[in-house]
């Protein structure tokens, strides 16, 4: 079958999100034909370019988020009219509240969404209702794009301002939208311009994603627009992954300093009935753990139609130290990930303070470089922390001393590989107070690792009682799990026989591979794309697209033409009108009373 791959700020590019699995995915499934359509966040992005691609990726098609020019395209009155019609619709359901599936549901900063059984203007208008009317608006937004060949400038137009700001101050309006000033109005329609540039693609045609058997998003928001507008345009079914929620990230980054209350309330709503309209319309959704599932439920997804498939790891790499346990120190901690805030690592030093009081010959290794000048500055204020908790120890008063915390990277003698850094200790810690689905933890069961971690994201779930878990921001738990799993070898070797038993079963690079093949073709089987290929003359041609049309290739005649949706072109015409009865009397059929 064709696949057409929607990423966005990842694949094929050599940085950015998702980049990995999507690249031993579609390795994986050779099989099948892939289309990539790739959104871009930044020019640095593209300058690094992209991945080498295998030979059964066909096409690559790519566009910018992060900028886009003027299309040129003159609106004339009747395409004004439309615009403002869909425009002022989709700011009016804005304005009704962040419809993120429940009842009244909070928004980022607390206040209720005003989306209960009733509208935001009291006439009976639930949530079903609304979220038709923002389909209705986003749709209309989209083929009137197709029609004029852009949207561009009308989203950066003052009318697309004004008729914001009219959503805003109509009656039954939430009152922080109500508050919104000319610079809220500003923000809101540029946030807006940016989020919907992928309408103004031309990337619906039958030479594009209608011409796919399955659209395949590779997260929320963004990169599902396109797979949303070819079942609009083309009726080709969408696959949603999702191993972090796009909304949720969207709430974690809208903090109280982001914005003012307008701003937020009025995004966190444009961005809940995207995620709702996004879960409403997939075939299938696969969250990547039990945490994102949550999210999807809450902002409306069906149950029936949610299929949880874990990112695969690359398991071979960790092969040699899993089998082979008894490398590492046993009185050595180890901690692997980015240098964050939100890991924590302050309260994981003070942990270990509580932890060298019980095992003096304790160490900890702290292996990672920092992301960005906050990480920069983070692990700055770390060591710190350290050298202040611990000073340097000497054996005696000619020794030098020695610190009992070491801050290392990746690639540094003391872990050449990411491998060697689990290797080195016989506990693995994490001590995250913000986790989505916790790849260093999983890297630590396949290395036969047993581990001490905090309950959050899905931890819970990846570890499944093969280690101990403790609360976040909890020092004293946290040094006490390490002190116990430090004074009994045998329970470390059996937690970390079955650590990596679990992982070796469930999150390996061949399950989630035959998970998606087996996904793949349970949407089309249920949900085929129903193309007329055409002749010459336009009359419909039966039998010509056979089963060999799903092997990839080309096996349409150059003297066909496909139509996607809404038939052949004899039936593009005005309906015939009934044929017209004549008044013969019909005779009564012999023996009838």
């Amino acid at each position: 079958m064709r696949i057409g791959l929607l990423t966005e700020g990842g694949y094929p590019y050599v940085s950015g999100d998702a980049g990995l699995w999507c690249d031993r995915l579609v390795r994986g499934l050779g099989q099948h034909e892939f289309d990539l359509y790739a959104l871009s966040r930044s020019r640095r992005q593209e300058d690094e370019g992209w991945l080498p691609l295998p030979p059964h990726v066909s096409r690559v098609r790519t566009a910018p988020l992060w900028t886009a020019d003027e299309d040129g395209v003159g609106y004339g009155r009747r395409a004004r009219r439309r615009f403002v019609e869909s425009y002022g619709e989709l700011a009016g359901v804005l304005c009704a509240g962040p419809g993120i599936g429940g009842p009244a549901g909070p928004g980022p900063d607390g206040a209720n969404g005003g989306d209960g059984a009733n509208g935001a203007d009291g006439s009976g208008a639930g949530p079903g209702h609304l979220a038709d009317r923002f389909g209705s608006a986003l749709y209309g937004l989209a083929e009137l794009a197709r029609d004029e060949g852009g949207l561009v400038g009308a989203l950066r137009s003052d009318s697309a301002v004004r008729t914001l700001e009219r959503a805003c101050r109509a009656p039954g309006a939430l009152g922080t939208a109500r508050e919104a000033r000319v610079p809220d109005l500003l923000a809101v329609a540029a946030h807006l311009e940016r989020a919907l540039r992928p309408l103004s693609l031309d990337w619906y045609g039958d030479d594009g994603l209608g011409a796919a058997d399955l659209c395949h998003a590779t997260g929320g928001g963004p990169a599902a627009l396109p797979g949303l507008l070819a079942r609009h345009f083309s009726d080709v079914p969408l696959l949603v992954t999702e191993y972090g929620v796009h909304l949720r990230s969207h709430y974690l980054a809208s903090g109280p300093d982001a914005a003012t209350p307008a701003v937020r309330a009025l995004l966190a709503a444009f961005h809940g009935r995207l995620a709702a309209e996004v879960y409403g319309r997939a075939a299938i959704i696969t969250p990547g753990n039990a945490h994102a599932r949550r999210w999807q439920e809450r902002c409306g997804a069906d149950r029936s139609r949610i299929r949880t498939v874990h990112p695969g790891m690359e398991a071979t790499r960790f092969a040699e130290v899993g089998e082979a346990p008894d490398r590492a120190d046993p009185d050595t901690l180890v901690w692997v990930g980015r240098t964050e805030p939100s890991k924590d690592l302050v309260s994981l030093l003070h942990a270990f303070a509580e932890v060298r009081k019980e095992e003096p010959k304790a160490r900890l290794r702290v292996v990672g470089a920092p992301t960005g000048p906050e990480g920069r500055a983070y692990l700055g204020h770390c060591k710190a922390l350290a050298a202040q908790l611990f000073p340097d120890e000497a054996e005696g008063v000619h020794a030098v001393g020695d610190n009992p915390v070491a801050f290392e990277e990746i690639g540094g003698p003391e872990a050449p590989t990411l491998a060697d850094a689990y290797a080195s200790g016989s506990v693995v810690v994490l001590s995250s107070v913000v986790e989505g689905f916790p790849v260093g933890l999983v890297e630590a069961m396949l290395c036969a690792r047993a581990t001490v971690s905090t309950d959050v994201g899905a931890v819970v779930e990846v570890i499944g009682g093969t280690g101990l878990v403790v609360p976040p921001r909890n020092p004293r738990a946290l040094a006490e799990a390490c002190v116990a799993l430090l004074r009994d070898p045998e329970r470390r070797e059996r937690l970390g026989a079955a650590a990596r038993a679990r992982a070796l079963e469930l999150f390996t690079v061949e399950q989630n591979i035959a998970a998606f093949h087996g996904i793949y073709l349970e949407i089309v089987s249920h949900c085929p794309v129903r193309r007329v290929v055409l002749d010459e003359a336009g009359e419909p041609l039966p039998f010509a697209a056979p089963a060999e049309a799903h092997v990839p290739g080309r096996w349409t005649g150059p003297t066909a033409r496909v139509v996607s949706r809404g038939g052949p072109g004899w039936a593009l015409g005005a309906p015939l009108g009934p044929t017209p009865v004549r008044a013969t009397p019909l005779a009564a059929p012999e023996g009838a009373l």
